[in-house]
């Protein structure tokens, strides 16, 4: 480790203290590059932006660190998910300035949610917007010249995952299916 770090893994997850991407990976100091933040977004690709603070991250990741792989951890009881539900329901806005703006760039996910099925609310929105999510960020990814240059000379590989943090289910996001699939504890 005096040497600098060597991480093979980009991890973006949620800044939820309940969701530490070390313990879910069961790594070490230096195996994992962690971004976290409210939601575990990644944003859509601009240049003109004032600050990027995770869109940084993930450039020094990919062609500073040179990681492997990218991964994006949802999860279950996302509070800036349910922020964003609820501030595009009915009722009064919640959160601040700052956590709004966020949380906005994840409007698109409660959009697809309802868009599979209609009659979703409360907890039930809030956990397939927590899924939309995932979709959102890879989706966001892909927006990242630097990233698809790295995927197109298969130098990193991008995954999508869904942490139910109240029974310990894991949930891999399957481009071939477009569907989240229970990962088996073999």
């Amino acid at each position: 480790m005096r040497d600098g770090q060597k991480p093979r893994f980009a991890v973006v997850a949620c800044s939820d203290s309940r969701v530490d991407p070390a313990i879910v990976l069961q790594t070490e100091p230096g195996d994992i590059f962690a971004v976290r933040n409210v939601a575990a977004l990644v944003p859509p690709y601009e240049e003109a932006g004032a600050y990027h603070g995770t869109s940084a991250a993930l450039e020094f990741a990919i062609d500073g660190l040179r990681v492997e792989h990218v991964i994006i951890i949802g999860h279950a009881a996302c509070g800036g998910v349910q922020a964003m539900v609820h501030n595009h329901g009915p009722g009064e806005p919640t959160g601040g300035m700052f956590i709004t703006a966020w949380t906005d760039l994840l409007r698109k996910a409660r959009e697809r949610a309802l868009a599979v099925d209609s009659t979703l609310e409360g907890d039930d929105l809030v956990e397939a917007s927590e899924r939309q999510a995932v979709t959102l960020s890879l989706e966001n990814l892909d927006t990242f010249p630097f990233i698809r240059k790295a995927v197109a000379e298969n130098r990193i590989s991008v995954h999508g995952w869904y942490l139910n943090i109240f029974n310990g289910t894991l949930e891999l996001w399957n481009p071939e299916t477009q569907a989240f699939e229970p990962h088996g504890n073999d």
